[in-house]
């Protein structure tokens, strides 16, 4: 990347060694960066690691991507937590190892504050309520009335018991006095909507994806609310849970860089800046959008520490009141 694509990225003020592979004052990188990725191929995680992986290397050379799944994301989390913290080693982290497991493990493999330095976010990923089209509701207000009309007949799905799936479809049935909705985990979130979409599920929370709108937009599923803050941007027509009277039925997830704890501060603000530089490119921007994800281009160590804090304060009174244990 050329300096004048930085000007017109408003990077002028970051210092040049910032985003150089090396220069008199710090050799990082040295040799390859391994970026860990918590979990199995295939999933939103690779979806989002492996391009930033790609478009990095201008800027820090050589990635690595190694996926190592298990335990929620604990295992791979855990594994960059005892790793070198020379910043060769980095997580990508989300809400399920940083936030979930660790509230609902009772021997953690580690401390999402204590062992990991945030470096940037990358993207919020929407969650949706989603139904068969079979089920007799256009919207979540009627899906909340057809539940209580007819109690102990609806189930739901998710991606497994301890994601943020499952966690939001909690969340939903004590908002909205719908306790009786069982809950049927899935292994992944794959077989989930296989399900769904042959009518053997009435009713899944979903991580908001380009084939989960395609899905929608063919009338293959129906989704009936995005559970983000506000509507999303691949998804502009579909309401937010909130607008439809749900008050506090907000659930998200977040995939960002984590550095093992004491990481030296210059690296984490190296690998931060050449992130920042990446995810403002339009071409990315594009991209992330349509694959239904809600970039995060002006982050910076200090707004991913924040939101973590802000995710498990959230977070964790609800895997309390249902008993969530993770062990």
């Amino acid at each position: 990347m050329k300096r004048r694509d930085l000007l017109a990225l408003g990077l002028a003020a970051v210092p040049a060694m910032g985003l150089r592979r090396t220069s008199a004052q710090s050799r990082y990188p040295e040799r390859a960066i391994r970026l860990v990725i918590p979990f199995p191929p295939g999933g939103v995680y690779d979806a989002v690691g492996r391009p930033w992986a790609e478009r990095i290397k201008p800027l820090l050379g050589t990635v690595v991507v190694e996926n190592i799944g298990g335990a929620g994301g604990s295992l791979g989390a855990g594994a960059v937590a005892r790793s070198q913290p020379d910043g060769h080693t980095i997580l990508l982290g989300g809400g399920g190892a940083l936030v979930i497991t660790p509230a609902a493990a009772s021997r953690p493999l580690f401390d999402p504050v204590r062992d990991f330095e945030p470096i940037a976010l990358l993207v919020t990923t929407g969650l949706a309520i989603v139904v068969h089209p079979s089920l007799p509701a256009k919207t979540l207000p009627e899906l909340i009335d057809h539940a209580k009309r007819h109690p102990g007949t609806l189930s739901y799905g998710s991606a497994g018991v301890g994601t943020m799936n499952h966690l939001a479809g909690e969340l939903l049935k004590s908002l909205t006095g719908t306790a009786d909705i069982v809950h049927v985990p899935y292994k992944g979130a794959g077989p989930s909507i296989t399900d769904l979409i042959s009518g053997q599920l009435p009713i899944a929370s979903v991580n908001v994806t380009a084939q989960i709108i395609e899905l929608h937009r063919t009338g293959k599923l129906r989704i009936l609310a995005v559970t983000s803050p506000s509507r999303l941007g691949a998804a502009a027509d579909i309401p937010t849970a909130v607008e439809q009277g749900v008050p506090g039925m907000i659930a998200q997830n977040f995939i960002g860089l984590f550095a093992p704890a004491r990481t030296p501060p210059a690296i984490v603000e190296q690998v931060a800046q050449a992130t920042l530089a990446v995810m403002g490119e339009e071409p990315v921007h594009r991209s992330l959008l349509a694959s239904g994800f809600e970039p995060y281009p002006a982050s910076t160590p200090e707004k991913a520490r924040q939101l973590v804090a802000d995710e498990t304060a959230r977070w964790t009174p609800v895997i309390k009141a249902i008993g969530l244990k993770l062990d």
